[in-house]
């Protein structure tokens, strides 16, 4: 029997120092069938099929106290329920149900013999709030989801970046420092066994690089992570030969990422839809949309289309409300019909069953990339990429080599600089005290390190990009700063 890590270290969420031992995990069963034995859906049957992620998230703030300086960093949860008289704080509660409430739902769902699915998306940052408050019922009902046999083929983690930082704005080798640290934690908390079933990943905001180099390096960390598939915004890819949208985007692609030195990497990409989110996945759209499709062929088989939505789990009225009965209602009346809900990992098990292989699926490429290859090809270098990528900046304001994410209009760059510069010097300043100095991985330093710049690097601080905000993010980066240079 493996001996189970433990989720706490010094006080500190465990993120590091037994990488070799959660990846031999996660790469002892890739490749093998584990959701598709177990899962009751009849999909020779079926015409097509929906798919639902939940994403939950709250960052660490430093807002224990009044000092700001001296003030210990909490969740953003436990800020909300400790002033509930502020503005939307008053759904604090509500939250906190919402983190657990699918370990309430899913088990109710199969003992009505019915077949209940979501994916669930959760954020270090959120996972170790959670633990940190002693909120021990959301890990006691979400505990069986993750490693309970009769539970677990209904509910597909999806792994993520520890601090959730957005990829196209995070140094590389940090990025690749979260997805590991989110590995590592999900093990810790929930076992080997668990963590050897996230197949799929999803990206912070839906933020996928498109400079050509850093989305590159974004997919070589999930396949040498062991991912499978990554979930994708609509209008954040586009086909190469024509650099128009995706045409059947029902069915799954394969990314294909070259660089600027003519490498490249690829995986699997399923796609989320357009439109309002929250709304769409609380009111169950996809089930009612997938109920308008039929079969579509792919490499010469008939095959049922998936239709697939990421939401956030708990922000808004109608998903706070409106989602419960929803999804029982709609669970209840799609099992066993010919449009079922379905988890990600499952379909794509099924397709593979039937002889498929991902070299078969179509291809895309971040956006904006058709044109850039019009005037660089992968392998002239990074320094006619990056004076393309400025001459066709020059050309066109609309052109922009900063990633695309849920909307079209938010930059993860522009207007940031307040908060992009401390986290560049932090990035830099860790990259040369603990990476290139070869500093352990087990040493408490390292983990206090790695700490502090995974939380310094949560999206939140550039989200809001104003006021308090902007105070927590720089002065999670003043104590970053103060451990690289004080204690390496």
């Amino acid at each position: 029997m493996t001996e189970q890590l433990p989720e706490i270290v010094d006080g500190l969420p465990n993120v590091c120092g037994s990488e070799d031992r959660v990846q031999a995990a996660v790469k002892k069963h890739a490749g093998e069938r584990i959701y598709l034995e177990k899962s009751g859906v009849d999909f020779d049957r079926i015409d097509s099929a929906c798919a639902i992620a939940l994403h939950m998230h709250q960052p660490l703030i430093p807002a224990g106290g009044d000092d700001l300086h001296n003030a210990e960093i909490i969740s953003n949860l436990q800020h909300m329920m400790a002033h509930q008289d502020i503005g939307d704080n008053h759904n604090a509660p509500v939250f906190h149900w919402c983190y657990k409430r699918m370990g309430e739902f899913i088990p109710q769902l199969i003992g009505e013999g019915k077949q209940p699915r979501a994916a669930l998306d959760y954020s270090g940052t959120l996972l170790y709030g959670l633990c940190k408050m002693g909120l021990h019922d959301v890990f006691d009902a979400l505990g069986p989801l993750a490693a309970d046999p009769a539970h677990v083929h209904a509910a597909e983690w999806l792994g993520t970046a520890w601090g959730h930082a957005v990829a196209p704005s995070t140094a590389v080798q940090d990025f690749r420092l979260h997805v590991q640290a989110w590995q590592h934690h999900f093990a810790a908390i929930f076992g080997f066994d668990a963590v050897a079933r996230v197949r799929g990943f999803s990206p912070p905001e839906m933020a996928l690089p498109n400079h050509p180099d850093v989305a590159y390096e974004f997919v070589k960390t999930l396949k040498d992570c062991g991912f499978q598939w990554v979930l994708v915004q609509e209008h954040s890819v586009e086909q190469p030969d024509n650099g128009w949208g995706p045409q059947e985007k029902h069915l799954p692609h394969r990314l294909v990422c070259r660089n600027s030195h003519g490498e490249t990497a690829e995986i699997i990409a399923v796609i989320k839809t357009q439109g309002s989110d929250t709304k769409l996945v609380a009111q169950m759209q996809p089930y009612y949309e997938a109920q308008g499709l039929g079969r579509l062929e792919l490499a010469g088989k008939k095959v049922p289309p998936l239709v697939t939505q990421i939401a956030d789990g708990e922000n808004g009225g109608v998903m706070m409300n409106e989602f419960p009965p929803k999804y029982m209602d709609v669970v209840r009346k799609c099992s066993g019909s010919r449009t079922p809900v379905v988890n990600v990992s499952e379909y794509l098990e099924y397709l593979f069953s039937l002889g498929i292989e991902e070299k078969d699926l179509p291809a895309l490429q971040p956006v904006h990339q058709t044109r850039l290859w019009e005037h660089v090809q992968p392998g002239d270098g990074h320094e006619k990429l990056e004076k393309a990528i400025e001459k066709l900046r020059q050309q066109d304001h609309e052109f922009h080599m900063e990633g695309g994410s849920w909307t079209n209009d938010i930059s993860w760059v522009k207007g940031y600089d307040e908060l992009l510069q401390p986290m560049d010097e932090i990035s830099a300043l860790f990259y040369e005290k603990v990476i290139e100095a070869g500093v352990p991985t087990t040493e408490d330093r390292y983990r206090r390190a790695l700490y502090h710049l995974m939380v310094c690097e949560t999206s939140c601080f550039r989200y809001w990009g104003q006021g308090v905000w902007v105070d927590y993010g720089r002065e999670l980066c003043r104590r970053a700063r103060e451990i690289l240079e004080h204690e390496f």
